[in-house]
């Protein structure tokens, strides 16, 4: 297969690899920016494919931003190579910064005044892994499920993490796409008089040699 590693990675490899690639960040980012500029479609289906897969890799919705990226990019008949490539943009670098953000303004358009701190999130994480974990467990057992962790988790973190992540993913994909249009299409049109001249060349040289002949 043409991605496929020689080598698999560990998963202490791979968690490395999240953070910080084997070839570097700009070296990522430089690739990402030429394999979108050379997508074979028209400026304005790719621009709507980057729309559409950084506006669901900033969703809270871990797992599934490639699946509902292409899905909703095809909904919008945009590339969808495109919203999958814009997978990267979550990924451990970027993600804390984007759920402050979220959390913040959802917390604000939700009329939830009270301050959440990372250490106050993460509690809020360690209570519902907890309470799902023993409802697993109470499955199996005559233990009585417990719901008090995961409902202030819900209401808290991931309600306001998810509502706030929308207004900042719809802002981050007009960006997106408005940057991506210009880009495109001057790469397209550069690339096409490079081909046309190239061609006129090559018939040019052609008739010079039919010439001297």
């Amino acid at each position: 297969m043409v991605f496929r590693r020689r080598q698999k990675l560990r998963w202490w490899q791979f968690a490395i690899e999240g953070f910080w690639p084997r070839a570097g960040w700009p070296r990522v980012i430089t690739y990402f920016r030429h394999r979108i500029r050379r997508l074979p479609d028209t400026p304005h289906k790719v621009a709507r494919g980057m729309f559409a897969g950084t506006f669901v890799s900033i969703l809270p919705l871990p797992g599934l931003q490639m699946v509902l990226g292409g899905v909703l990019a095809w909904a919008m008949r945009g590339n969808i190579l495109a919203a999958l490539l814009c997978s990267f943009i979550s990924n451990p670098l970027t993600t804390p910064f984007f759920a402050v953000a979220s959390i913040g303004l959802g917390q604000w358009m939700l009329g939830q005044d009270a301050f959440l701190s990372a250490r106050m999130i993460g509690r809020a994480f360690e209570e519902a892994l907890g309470d799902l974990w023993h409802n697993v467990v109470a499955l199996f057992t005559p233990e009585t499920a417990q719901w008090g962790g995961l409902a202030h988790f819900w209401d808290r973190v991931f309600l306001p993490y998810f509502v706030g992540s929308i207004v900042i993913g719809i802002a981050c994909g007009l960006v997106a796409y408005y940057v991506t249009i210009p880009l495109v299409g001057a790469y397209q049109r550069a690339r096409a008089r490079h081909l046309r001249e190239r061609r006129e060349k090559r018939l040019l040289s052609r008739g010079d040699d039919g010439g001297g002949q």
